[in-house]
């Protein structure tokens, strides 16, 4: 199958959506497919094994050249499958230009600000909407009402993330984040200082937020006033495989964001064997369930005390650490796949009922703009 993959972030830019777009791509090359990313993101002409077509822009927004290349070049494909956040004008523009197109949004609107939902889904059309988790669909099915919304996962490995765990270390707290306002690095601060607050002062610990963003600096300094910087670290951006070998040497995740769609970061840690801690209004739901593999929590307080009586009682650390070091999530690869499959299988199946011939056959383009 011919897969055009199209998102307006992606790498060299690191991020929720960039890695998965990249991720998926190269799984379905991996199963025999045809797979070309196309985005507005700066960046070399691929991004390892997967080929991408960079389009102008500007100021995030597809130039007109673009968007006549992506009418030229999506005729070719089988299927389209848009990736969208909240703001995606190349996404919208591919799923509104393809005849079988399946549009997925990885973000999750905030109740106090509205995402216009019923504009982008006239505006693009007769289209598959799918969400990255049930939260995200419930929103979704909430605003389009009779239209049907299914759910395409994102994906693991867990293998990689499955290293030897280190027996001699302190009691170590990790987060790892864009530091963006929306993963809510500054609250993240003020509960690791309340987690050392309920802690035994005896009882050593440690702390590393992991990732780099525009608050970066408001979150250094928020560390050094508050008299953090003995036992938070900030380590910058890392590589999965620092990722994976600073999770060896831990104990307990925290995932700070109410409006996380998904959550991937959570599921490495929880792949990696660590108890996520999490907020309960997000997708982490899906994959962490209170008790088993860690716990979702309804504030920054509760967070605090969920993370603190977490590291102050060893028999229930260690057997949610051997739980989910030794039990896979619904979300591998070769699970997630195959729902994806499925998906651009019925897109296409659908364009054709509809009377449009699969798109490689077709030699003119239907003038949407005109309609």
């Amino acid at each position: 199958m011919r897969i055009a993959m199209v998102s307006d972030c992606y790498l060299p830019r690191l991020g929720g959506i960039e890695l998965q777009v990249h991720d998926l791509a190269a799984q379905l090359i991996t199963a025999g497919h045809q797979v070309t990313v196309f985005t507005t993101a700066e960046g070399p002409p691929a991004a390892g094994d997967v080929p991408v077509v960079r389009l102008p822009a500007l100021a995030g927004a597809p130039l007109p050249s673009a968007i006549e290349r992506l009418r030229d070049e999506l005729s070719s494909f089988d299927v389209v499958h848009s990736h969208s956040s909240l703001l995606s004008p190349l996404a919208w523009q591919a799923a509104r230009l393809a005849r079988a197109a399946i549009v997925t949004l990885h973000s999750l609107p905030s109740a106090s600000m509205p995402w216009p939902v019923a504009w982008v889904d006239r505006y693009v059309g007769d289209v598959r909407w799918t969400a990255v988790s049930e939260a995200v669909a419930g929103v979704l099915r909430r605003s389009l009402p009779g239209r049907s919304v299914g759910v395409l996962h994102n994906g693991i490995e867990p293998g990689p993330w499955r290293q030897p765990r280190r027996a001699e270390h302190p009691l170590t707290i990790v987060s790892t984040m864009r530091l963006t306002r929306r993963k809510r690095p500054m609250a993240l601060v003020r509960t690791l200082e309340n987690i050392r607050r309920l802690l035994p002062s005896e009882i050593p610990v440690r702390a590393a937020i992991i990732g780099s963003g525009p608050l970066a600096g408001a979150v250094a300094t928020a560390v050094r006033r508050r008299g953090l910087t003995g036992w938070v670290d900030l380590p910058g951006r890392l590589t999965r495989y620092e990722i994976q070998q600073l999770y060896a040497a831990a104990d307990v995740y925290l995932a700070p964001a109410e409006l996380e769609s998904f959550g991937v970061a959570a599921l490495e840690a929880r792949c990696a064997g660590l108890p996520v801690v999490a907020m309960a209004s997000g997708g982490v739901g899906e994959f962490v369930r209170s008790g088993v593999e860690g716990y979702l929590v309804d504030s920054d307080v509760r967070m605090a005390e969920a993370a603190a009586a977490l590291l102050t009682d060893t028999a229930v650390l260690s057997r949610i650490q051997e739980h989910n070091q030794h039990t896979d999530p619904v979300m591998t690869w070769n699970k997630v796949v195959t729902e994806h499959l499925t998906a651009y299988q019925t897109a296409r199946a659908s364009s054709i009922a509809r009377g449009e011939r699969p798109a490689q056959l077709v030699g003119e383009w239907l003038d949407l703009e005109s309609v």
